[in-house]
């Protein structure tokens, strides 16, 4: 039997060329180890729109709670539709590797940005759409057993191409669920 798979969805780009500076939020801005701004408050609303923007981000129930060069913290509560063992309780394994997915794919981001002056939105967009994970581990060190979860993405070595981050989740308890290494392309 061959059957053919047929599906709605028509691909679309999320434009960060409408970008209303008004809306970030003040006083934020990329911050490197030794104190140096080094981006502006732009740069980061361009990532935390396209973040919060995203409508796998938006699905799961994704929050951007920290974002700095280097460095990215999203949260979520548990909600019915991310468990896996409903006996339990306990997150499905591919929630906890999204959200490290994501957590370290927003740290390699906001570094790749955080030294470009004077980011226009359309070359924001532009970058982060051809930034991508190229490899991904994830440890699954104890049952995702929890209402509410933080992920935490450090990046640990950034080149020219790619960077490497460490992501770390816990529970609302601060217990350590998982954590991850990956590989993203960035330039």
């Amino acid at each position: 039997m061959n059957r053919e798979l047929t599906s709605p969805f028509q691909p679309f780009t999320i434009g960060l060329t409408s970008l209303d500076l008004k809306a970030s939020p003040q006083g934020e801005r990329f911050v490197s180890k030794d104190g140096k701004e080094e981006a502006t408050r732009a740069a980061l609303a361009m990532i935390r729109e396209a973040y919060e923007r995203s409508p796998f981000n938006r699905l799961l129930g994704f929050r951007l709670d920290h974002v700095e060069a280097g460095k990215g913290e999203i949260s979520f509560i548990a909600k019915p539709e991310l468990i896996g063992n409903f006996h339990e309780g306990i997150l499905h394994g591919g929630v906890i590797s999204a959200v490290i997915d994501t957590a370290g794919g927003l740290a390699a981001c906001a570094s790749a940005l955080a030294g470009i002056k004077d980011l226009r939105p359309e070359e924001a967009a532009h970058k982060m759409a051809r930034m991508g994970t190229i490899d991904l581990r994830v440890d699954y060190l104890r049952p995702g057993k929890g209402t509410e979860f933080r992920c935490v993405g450090t990046v640990v070595r950034k080149g020219r191409k790619l960077a490497v981050t460490r992501m770390e989740l816990f529970n609302q308890d601060d217990n350590l669920i998982a954590v991850g290494t990956a590989a993203y392309l960035v330039g």
